[in-house]
């Protein structure tokens, strides 16, 4: 009957099927699913540096910058957090972090204080802006960055300069803060690392998207001191410090490994702060 198989070319069309795809299977590897996913962790490190470069203040030299290059040469950081910073500060940073990991990875940011007599920004004696920078490493594949700053609610009236805070937005990986705060009233500086932590960094986070964070900075509160610094960190944040003012703090899926303070040489009057913690991504 025309359209019809006899049953023995039928059993020998399923044969030759079953046949290829068994030599089909024979080159493939079977991975269970999600198994390629599993989150790689890698060391993040962060580098704090008070340059000191307003030339306003008797910590003064002018070699810091230099110094904090040298330093991220030798130490390899992902995220350098600066204080104290003229802005073409950034640019020799953020050359040192390119001959590290690469010119298109790095992403420098600045935010000036404000001149509250101006309402400008508040300047070094050489003229440049004045404030606080960040030079982030972003990861391959995931070169997009931002940036948020801000001036705090809370300022000293007698003091001219305003402080400021500085966050960056490594691509989906991670987030990086910094800032400088008041030195004239501890009381104040407590107000304003409070703002930073419990408003400014949970509005970045429910504007945009949750990343791991991490703030480094010269907060001019100590630990132990009144107020205490710890007053301001969050219950989901871990903390540590130099020893001295220079304060860091990283949300609880960024373990932090260790913790070193770095001479400058008689560059500063501050040592820098080495972080290095765990980042999964």
């Amino acid at each position: 009957m025309a359209g019809r198989q006899s049953p023995v070319r039928r059993a020998s069309r399923a044969a030759r099927l079953l046949l290829a795809t068994v030599v089909l299977l024979a080159g493939c590897t079977v991975t269970a699913p999600g198994a390629d996913d599993a989150p790689t962790p890698v060391e993040l490190r962060v580098l704090q540096v008070n340059l000191c470069s307003s030339g306003l203040a008797g910590c003064h030299t002018g070699e810091a910058p230099a110094r904090a290059a040298e330093l991220v040469r030798a130490e390899r950081p992902d995220v350098v957090t600066l204080n104290e910073a003229c802005r073409d500060d950034l640019e020799l940073l953020r050359a040192a972090m390119a001959a590290v990991h690469g010119d298109d990875a790095v992403a420098p940011a600045f935010a000036p204080a404000r001149n509250r007599r101006t309402g400008g920004p508040y300047h070094c004696l050489n003229g440049q802006e004045y404030g606080v920078g960040v030079v982030a490493h972003v990861p391959t594949g995931d070169r997009e960055h931002a940036v948020h700053s801000g001036i705090y609610p809370a300022q000293d009236p007698d003091d001219p300069e305003e402080r400021a805070w500085l966050c960056v937005e490594a691509g989906s990986a991670y987030q990086a803060c910094t800032t400088h705060l008041a030195y004239t009233s501890s009381t104040l500086a407590l107000a304003q690392c409070n703002h930073l932590l419990g408003t400014a960094i949970p509005q970045l986070h429910a504007d945009s998207r949750y990343r791991p964070t991490v703030v480094s900075g010269d907060l001019n509160l100590r630990h132990g001191g009144t107020p205490d610094v710890r007053a301001c960190v969050p219950v989901d944040y871990q903390h540590r410090h130099d020893g001295g003012v220079q304060q860091f703090m990283a949300t609880d899926d960024l373990p932090i490994g260790s913790t070193r303070a770095i001479g400058m040489d008689g560059t500063t009057d501050h040592p820098a702060f080495l972080v290095s913690l765990t980042l999964t991504h």
